[in-house]
């Protein structure tokens, strides 16, 4: 079981303080890829550059795909450089492997369920039962990933509550319903990608309102007498 799979049940089954767009949700997975290559060895951060080390043969196929794309040639990437890159699409690619292991019957649906439909996540699998065990002890990683999201608040385990909606802001909302959950994280590696995941969500809401204030400004040309 690995991070970005724990943060995808929690995310399918957690509400969030706003609703969940795939962009959002992409950028995190993969944050929770860093981390999860960062333990594995597969690569370090000098600052806020992920140095690639050995090579990556993690036993999961989405993170050695992951490891295998590092940039490999200094100065290498920064980690929120390798959010936007790695980061692209990624929610469907994690979706489409969720639905391979928990087949619903249905074939390939929305990305994300509307609170009326069941998420694969909600059958009884080990990687729901791995996910909810982190939820539940609200271990910081992914407590923190989730936080980005603005997921929570807490509610003991990753299918005690619904799927969210399909679209997301960048809602900061504490998954423990209390500042600071995650502040025990210290120094170090999840800080910085944290830091980074906050920054490129930030970034892509400004994006998005900049495109609602120009489709608004085209609507009212076309509106005008």
């Amino acid at each position: 079981m690995t991070t970005p799979q724990d943060l995808l049940i929690v995310a399918l089954n957690v509400p969030s303080s706003h609703d969940l767009g795939q962009g959002d949700l992409s950028l995190a997975l993969a944050g929770a890829e860093v981390l999860d290559l960062v333990d594995a060895g597969v690569v370090t951060l000098d600052d806020d550059r992920l140095v690639p080390g050995a090579e990556p043969a993690t036993g999961d196929r989405l993170l050695d795909e992951a490891g295998a794309s590092l940039v490999r040639q200094a100065p290498y990437e920064t980690v929120e450089e390798w959010l936007w890159r790695r980061g692209r699409g990624l929610a469907e690619v994690y979706v489409a492997a969720l639905e391979a292991e928990t087949p619903t019957g249905t074939g390939r649906r929305h990305w994300l369920r509307r609170r009326s439909e069941p998420a694969p996540a909600v059958l009884d699998t080990p990687s729901r039962a791995h996910a909810n065990a982190r939820w539940a002890a609200q271990e910081p990683v992914l407590v923190g990933l989730a936080n980005e999201l603005g997921i929570g608040e807490h509610s003991g385990s990753a299918d005690d509550t619904e799927a969210p909606d399909d679209t997301l802001g960048d809602a900061t909302t504490d998954p423990a319903g209390t500042p600071g959950a995650a502040d025990g994280l210290g120094d170090g590696p999840v800080v910085t990608v944290l830091a980074a995941l906050g920054d490129a969500l930030t970034e892509l809401e400004a994006v998005r309102q900049r495109r609602r204030i120009e489709e608004d400004a085209f609507d009212n040309v076309w509106r005008a007498p």
